[in-house]
């Protein structure tokens, strides 16, 4: 085991957070707990073959390096707690021995996060045999594997530890995935344009900047404001915040009269995230049943038309004619129609010429029948297969890519009904199936072809992901949709952050007018990760200027700044704000508010109520939901050793 040489290094201290891991995840799941959440944290990377030592030493310690570069930038003057410390361990196998040596015994909370499921297991079953308390937060992308995983190493911790509360474990082992956990971020970025989303009990909030309102207007405020900005920005481009140097500081949960009196500032307020493009999908893209007009070709329903008309002219005359009650007089129609009569030898010449246009018309009848029933057997044999896009479809998403992310966004998509067209040029991909469930209209082929984005509609479609699992694809994917429609709102998956923010810049520059966003799926889904090693209380966080703002799901009971105290009073302007309350009986509440609807079943009823009462008073059984800062929100679990947050205080 090699330890490099870094800040606060020796033997870490209780309640340190290790990472265990060496791609890109590992890397900003680091820095995200060190930067964020101001923790003490251990990154073990595996050590290379002998040979390479120089090469592994090189490149630990470059990466040690952009993980301090990154813990270096200006903290804010309020909500700056005590420095988060990172250093880097190398290890050449992640047993049980190295895992002591780590101090897995007295930490807080342990990710493994390597891209072998079967090293991660490993390494956790040892983890929880050396420390029952620790939360362990695991990458796993088979999602019944991860919940069978969940279960039995929490029933092991809450074995180990005779007459543990198994709440008191704050749930401690935690299975994710960074496909499960970027796909909020990717399906927000699609509709609203940004990844400052947060979610809760299956509902994705996002953090909105919004430009002063101009004389005489007033503001929208959301679900509530979150921040006054220091700056506001025009930027059609979307920044995603300013940099802190306008001529006031943010203003973090300020209380109405601060927002009232705040003139020429821009705000940051939470919203739930919703589809707004201006066209609609047809209700056919819900899956509900085919409807009759997509069974019989328009053709063949007019044949069919024509052909039923002229036997009720004949069954008509035939009643005319002949005298005969309707009933019967359509009766003979019928039997000439299918030639199983008597010849009308001795009857009228009327008669006779009505028997001979039924019997015609029933030659002209069996072929049209015959279509009908092969076209509709066509029709059912094509119904499991994919859907082609509607003529009239518009303001939908196209999505390129159904592997791993694809499929993940696809799923998020279809749950916050919003209308997609994927194209995929593997007709085998891992969401081929999914899209053909839930029959979102596909198209198979290349993206980069010319006529394949045109066949997805592109040119009235609201936005663009790219997220096949090529930088290259992903890239010309979009230049050729903007070359189709300018304004075109795209986000596409980049692997190298590096490349993703120069790409960022360059479409950003051509196209001024039009909302360009390249993601990291690792930059996406280190935050979740990282809140899931704080525990399953906290929800994320959202960072506001150069300052962070934390969402968590707290139990009232033990608060004494919340129990017995009305929604207003609990308010603490700078500190916490009380957001929603879990109507959901005790029984009935999950443990991961922040988990996606596929872990707990997406037509579970949510419990959460956002619109409050100020003079509702917060019982001990009470669950809510708050905005908190740093310092916030380690004022309120100080007190409360059980829950496990260990946030830094200054």
């Amino acid at each position: 085991m090699i330890t490099f040489p870094q800040p606060a290094t020796g033997v870490p201290r209780p309640g340190h957070m290790i990472v265990c891991g060496d791609d890109a995840l590992a890397e900003r799941l680091a820095a995200e707990l060190a930067t964020v959440y101001r923790e003490r944290v251990t990154l073990v990377v595996p050590s290379l073959p002998r040979p390479g030592v120089s090469t592994g030493r090189a490149r630990a310690a470059a990466l040690l390096g952009r993980i301090q570069a990154a813990m270096n930038r200006p903290a804010d003057s309020t909500d700056a707690g005590a420095t988060g410390t990172a250093r880097i361990v190398e290890t050449a196998v992640l047993d049980e021995a190295a895992l002591a040596e780590l101090g897995v015994r007295e930490a807080a909370a342990l990710a493994l996060v390597h891209d072998d499921d079967e090293t991660n297991i490993h390494a956790a079953l040892a983890a929880r045999r050396l420390n029952p308390r620790l939360r362990l937060v695991i990458r796993l992308y088979n999602r019944k594997l991860g919940q069978h995983l969940e279960e039995l190493l929490d029933q092991a911790a809450t074995l180990a530890v005779p007459g543990l509360d198994p709440e008191a474990l704050d749930t401690s082992t935690t299975v994710l995935s960074d496909a499960d956990t970027a796909a909020p971020a990717l399906a927000a970025t699609a509709v609203a344009g940004t990844s400052k989303v947060v979610q809760a009990d299956g509902l994705l909030l996002r953090a909105v900047e919004r430009t002063p309102p101009g004389h005489g207007r007033v503001a929208d405020p959301g679900l509530c404001t979150l921040a006054l900005l220091s700056s506001t920005t025009n930027d059609p481009a979307g920044a995603e915040g300013s940099d802190d140097s306008g001529r006031d500081a943010p203003i973090l949960l300020p209380d109405d009269d601060t927002v009232a009196g705040a003139t020429g500032r821009g705000t940051v307020v939470l919203e739930t995230v919703t589809h707004t493009a201006t066209g609609s999908a047809p209700r056919r893209l819900a899956g509900r049943g085919l409807p009759l007009g997509s069974l019989f070709s328009r053709r063949l329903r007019w044949s069919l038309a024509g052909l039923l008309g002229c036997v009720l002219g004949v069954a008509v005359a035939t009643w005319l004619t002949t005298g005969h009650h309707p009933l019967h007089a359509a009766y003979l129609t019928l039997l000439d129609l299918f030639a199983i009569g008597d010849p009308a030898l001795e009857e009228p010449l009327a008669r006779q010429v009505l028997q001979l246009l039924a019997g015609l018309a029933g030659l002209l009848l069996m072929p049209v029948l015959l279509a009908a029933v092969l076209e509709a057997l066509g029709t059912f044999r094509t119904a499991s297969a994919l859907r082609r896009p509607p003529r009239g479809l518009s303001g939908h998403v196209v999505l390129v890519g159904l592997g791993k992310i694809g499929t993940r966004v696809l799923a998020r998509l279809r749950e916050l009904d919003i209308p997609v067209v994927c194209v995929e040029e593997d007709p085998e991909a891992r969401g081929i199936p999914l899209a053909r469930r839930l029959r979102v209209p596909t198209v198979l082929g290349d993206a980069t072809q010319e006529g394949v984005l045109e066949a997805a509609k592109v040119h009235r479609a609201h936005s663009l992901l790219a997220l096949t699992s090529h930088d290259t694809t992903n890239l010309e994917s979009a230049l050729y949709a903007r070359s189709v429609k300018p304004d075109l709102r795209v986000a596409l998956r980049l692997y190298d952050d590096a490349f993703a923010t120069a790409v960022y810049r360059t479409l950003r520059t051509a196209h001024p007018r039009a909302l360009t966003r390249s993601r990291s799926v690792s930059t996406l889904a280190a935050p979740a990760f990282a809140g899931a090693m704080m525990g399953r209380q906290v929800l994320g966080a959202i960072p506001v200027e150069r300052r962070v703002l934390l969402f968590a799901a707290l139990g009232v009971a033990g608060h004494p700044q919340l129990e017995g105290h009305t929604i207003a009073e609990s308010f603490r302007p700078g500190k916490w704000r009380v957001l929603a309350l879990d109507t959901a009986g005790p029984g009935e509440r999950l443990p991961d508010l922040a988990a996606t609807p596929a872990h707990h079943g997406a037509d579970r009823p949510r419990g959460l109520v956002w619109d409050l009462h100020p003079g509702y008073v917060l019982r001990p059984e009470d669950r809510v939901v708050l905005a908190a800062t740093r310092k916030g929100l380690a004022e309120l679990l100080g007190r409360q050793s059980r829950l496990g947050a260990r946030t830094t205080d200054a």
